[in-house]
């Protein structure tokens, strides 16, 4: 025997329920240099308007964001910076690196130009181009929203993943001091 429910009730999971929720409630944050920067701006204005889709409210504030937009070439001055506002974001967080400059260094093959930031932060989408169009951004922003659909759950299973809770990694690999004392000594004598 089937319980007839009235039209304006729904029945679904809780994790599709939060998902969807979540999906349609970004609220990125923007960490935006050169000319990636520009693109991202004219993503939020009336033109290509992110506010269809669930994103339009920017925040400067790590603590009420949720998604972070790496925008344009982040060079090592600025990344323990980058790594302090994304730790500060609360969980579930996802982060878009946007452009050729902030996905792999793009024409700066230098060594203060950080060669990707998914070396030293996880990255859900890359979107290609120097600079990428407002339309590849907005792709990108659909296609996250599709994956934390799909991924997402009502307790944040989906972050206890080992990939999402590396530590991040420092500039260089060194021991604390410097050298050891058995290489200062070595250098001393010859």
């Amino acid at each position: 025997m089937a319980i007839e429910l009235p039209d304006n009730v729904l029945v679904t999971k809780l994790d599709e329920l939060v998902s969807w929720c979540r999906k349609n409630s970004l609220w990125p944050m923007a960490f935006a240099t050169a000319c990636c920067g520009i693109e991202l701006m004219a993503t939020g204005a009336s033109r290509h308007d992110l506010a269809r889709f669930g994103a339009e409210v920017f925040r400067f504030s790590p603590r009420q964001c949720d998604l972070m937009i790496v925008a344009g070439r982040v060079v090592m001055k600025m990344l323990p910076v980058l790594q302090r506002l994304w730790l500060q974001m609360h969980e579930p967080k996802w982060c878009i690196s946007m452009g050729a400059c902030a996905s792999t260094g793009g024409v700066f093959d230098t060594y203060c130009v950080v060669q990707g930031i998914d070396r030293f932060m996880p990255v859900d989408m890359y979107v290609p181009g120097c600079p990428p169009r407002p339309e590849q951004l907005i792709q990108a922003i659909l296609d996250l929203q599709e994956k934390i659909q799909r991924e997402g759950t009502a307790f944040g299973r989906e972050f206890v993943a080992p990939d999402r809770q590396r530590p991040p990694r420092a500039l260089r690999e060194e021991p604390r001091g410097g050298f050891t004392t058995e290489e200062r000594r070595g250098m001393n004598a010859g």
